[in-house]
């Protein structure tokens, strides 16, 4: 793809978000999955995080991270490149009294050059692969060096190239989204989002970890929504709440292992950066 399509890529995310964050926050409330996973993601990430930290959230959506860690006093900077997100996300902060501890900017992690707020922070975070809707990965993961502070962390949430229950969908006749990861390395995928159409692309942790190893030291990689089915699977916790719990379980404990981190719906990563 060109700059030019890249560029138009991502308006197009944009303009999908925006209109996506008047519904966004009901239907996550509603969904037992993810909530499971904004559970597992924070956990990871005070794993390796310092009280009265600094963050910079790369698209931050409505917030229901930078909330969280606000309340827990760390000092959050929120970015995001859609407009409806971020002005979702104000009115959050404003209702929550956490102007003291939030600050937001419109912002695409493909120019942070441009960041009025430059940090260095000591953790630079991104949930629910915001980072897949870029082309140009390699480019946004070397930009972080510069505004993470000595010793700072980073901790990403991807889509792999491969996820097992995706996959297991041509079961169910639904051969295009099972095979969907498969076919989009170069020019990526078509998503779909409140009548607006973008790419995504899919990332390997190979990957991640070769464009970040002159800066950053790997930490832990972990599978996410493994065994656990994917939110996109609706009412699956509800409908079958004893199976649930099982396969909950069994990912709580298979988590970091082989193969179990590399086949998820997602993998959490993170990253120390060198002194």
């Amino acid at each position: 793809m060109t700059d030019f399509s890249h560029e138009m890529n991502e308006q197009e995310a944009a303009r999908a978000f925006s209109k996506q964050s008047l519904v966004f926050d009901q239907y996550d409330a509603g969904n037992t999955i993810i909530r499971y996973k904004r559970e597992r993601v924070r956990g990871h990430v005070l794993q390796y995080l310092s009280p009265n930290s600094s963050i910079l959230e790369l698209n931050a959506g409505t917030g229901e991270d930078a909330t969280y860690f606000g309340r827990l006093g760390h000092r959050v900077h929120a970015t995001d490149i859609a407009e409806g997100m971020q002005q979702a996300l104000r009115e959050k902060i404003v209702r929550q009294e956490l102007t003291e501890k939030i600050t937001t900017e419109v912002c695409s992690f493909t120019s942070l050059e441009g960041l009025q707020n430059k940090g260095p922070f000591d953790l630079i975070f991104s949930n629910f692969a915001g980072l897949n809707c870029t082309g140009e990965l390699d480019k946004v993961l070397r930009s972080f060096s510069p505004l993470t502070s000595p010793g700072g962390q980073l901790t990403l949430v991807i889509l792999p190239g491969f996820s097992l229950w995706e996959t297991l969908l041509v079961f169910k006749g639904k051969f295009r989204t099972a095979t969907r990861r498969f076919f989009s390395r170069r020019k990526g995928a078509r998503s779909h989002v409140e009548g607006h159409y973008f790419r995504c692309w899919y990332y390997s942790p190979s990957y991640v970890i070769r464009s970040l190893e002159d800066s950053f030291d790997l930490l832990q990689i972990e599978g996410l929504c493994t065994i656990v089915p994917p939110s996109y699977i609706e009412h699956f916790a509800e409908k079958h709440p004893r199976f649930y719990r099982a396969l909950k379980k069994l990912e709580d404990r298979w988590k970091g292992a082989w193969p179990w981190k590399y086949i998820g719906d997602y993998y959490i990563i993170s990253f120390r950066k060198r002194a």
